[in-house]
Parts: C-alpha cells; structure tokens; sequence
C-alpha cells in the first residue's frame, strides 16, 4: 500500500515540516494542492517542482498526485462560455501537468466542483459538454507529459456535472486516452453512489478506469473517523492488487490537523495490515 497525506491538512506549517510531519505518521508520499504552494499557480515552475520534489525525497517521500487544482486564482471554469476566461483555465491546468511531470506524480486529480459547474444562465448540459471537451483537451496533454489526468466524480451537493463513478468512466471510455482516467473518492461515493461504494469501486477497478484513491468519511473527517465503511474499500482494493497511490484527504480536522492524518494514517494502515 502506497499511502499519501493531502497536505492542506497541514497547510499551516512550511512545506519542509509537512514533509516531516507526513513522514512520522507513516505516509509515503504527499498530494499536493497547488494553491497551498503559491497564492498564484501560474508561479509555480519547474524549478520549484524539483525544489519540491527534493524536499519530499529528503524525508523518504514522493509526490503522489495533484489536486484541488483550480482553488486559485479566482475565477477560472472548464465549463463557462466566455472564451477568455476557458483559454486562462486551460492555460493553467496544462502547467500544472507540467508541473505534476517535473515533480515526480504520476497523477493529476480534476475535482473543483465550481469550476465546472455551470455559469448563471448556463444549461446543465452545455457546461457539461463544456468540462468533456476540456478533459479531452487535458488527456493531450497529460499524454505528452507521461501522466494520467483523472476526473473526480463529486457529491451532487458540491457540483451536478459528473457525480458517480459510471458516468465519469463513460467520459473516459469515449475520450479513449490512456492519460484520461477517472478515481475513487471515498466520502463523494458514500453520498452519491446507489450501491455501496467497495461494491462499485470493485466493478470500475474490474472496468481498468481507477487511477487514484482518496479515502475520508462521508461527515468529511478521516477515515476511520465516521460511520462509512471503509475496511470494504481496502478489500476491493488488496483483491485486485491494486498498485496506485491511497490519499487521505480529510476537510473536517478533529481534533486538530496533526492528529486527524495521524489517526486516519493509523486506521488505514492497521486495516490494511489485517488484510495481509
């Protein structure tokens, strides 16, 4: 099991004590949200991404993946009309594969529900149309570059574009990129999936369209730290070997953000080592 910490957890320390920190409780890597590294993407480049790349390799870890990627600037959409604004949002997101590329992840996360969610005035359908083109565009990109851009299914309480792991394995299907995959998130399949979340995990597994897992309780704290059930999940994934980064991505940090990737980092891997 390759276990990650999404470092906006622990986006109040330096990036050299979140490394530290990820590494004591056990991580081997760390996702990063681009808006935690600079207060404006478009300054990241590929000299910091080896800075980071080396800072994390110092205490023994990768860079697992990317995420959050549209947090900042303000004002970007995959899915709006306005031809300006489209071309700014392509513009960053394919830096930031360069980005991922020069850091050592293999994997970019699309999520950012409002950047995708459609405009004032704007139909549900145009806006989705809208995101598949851009993914396709992305999957290009994430192809040139050596990885995979995988999109998010969310809860239909965070975006209405693309919200359950079939429709976003039909995106990859049509698409057909090996760059373009989709991925697993925990607390989004509890509220949104009609089956239960291990049971669909297994079959998209099973499809060849998982690239990446993030593992929280549908209340938004650690795994572990709810009621979801998250021991199923582990299984589908131990039986299917699968060999792709585990992210712990909490939003809720009880008690406090150390303590919650400490305890989720314990849970999952005590819950993994059972199954060995």
């Amino acid at each position: 099991m390759k276990l990650s910490l999404c470092n906006e957890v622990l986006r109040h320390l330096s990036f050299e004590a979140q490394c530290a920190a990820a590494a004591a409780i056990g991580c081997h890597g760390l996702e990063l949200a681009p808006f935690t590294l600079a207060a404006d993407p478009f300054d990241l480049d590929e000299q910091r991404a080896t800075e980071l790349r080396e800072v994390a390799a110092r205490e023994g870890l990768s860079i697992s993946s990317l995420h959050w990627l549209l947090v900042a600037p303000a004002g970007l959409s995959i899915a709006t009309p306005d031809a300006g604004i489209r071309a700014r949002t392509l513009d960053l997101l394919q830096r930031l594969i360069g980005l991922a590329a020069a850091c050592g992840a293999p994997v970019l996360v699309h999520g950012s529900p409002a950047q995708r969610s459609p405009q004032p005035g704007q139909s549900l359908e145009d806006a989705r149309a809208r995101s598949i083109d851009a993914w396709s565009t992305l999957a290009h990109a994430a192809a040139a570059a050596g990885v995979v851009y995988c999109i998010e299914p969310l809860s239909r309480a965070e975006t209405p574009v693309v919200n359950t792991l079939a429709e976003a394995g039909a995106i990859v299907d049509a698409i057909a990129s090996p760059a373009l995959r989709t991925m697993f998130d925990l607390s989004s399949a509890a509220q949104t999936e009609a089956e239960p979340p291990a049971v669909v995990l297994a079959r998209h597994l099973a499809q060849g369209h998982i690239a990446h897992v993030q593992l929280n309780d549908r209340n938004r704290r650690g795994p572990g730290q709810g009621d979801t059930p998250v021991v199923p999940v582990l299984h589908a994934l131990h039986d299917t070997d699968y060999a792709g980064w585990i992210a712990l991505e909490p939003f809720d940090y009880h008690p406090e953000p150390l303590a919650c990737a400490a305890a989720s980092a314990a849970y999952v891997r005590g819950a993994w080592e059972a199954l060995e």
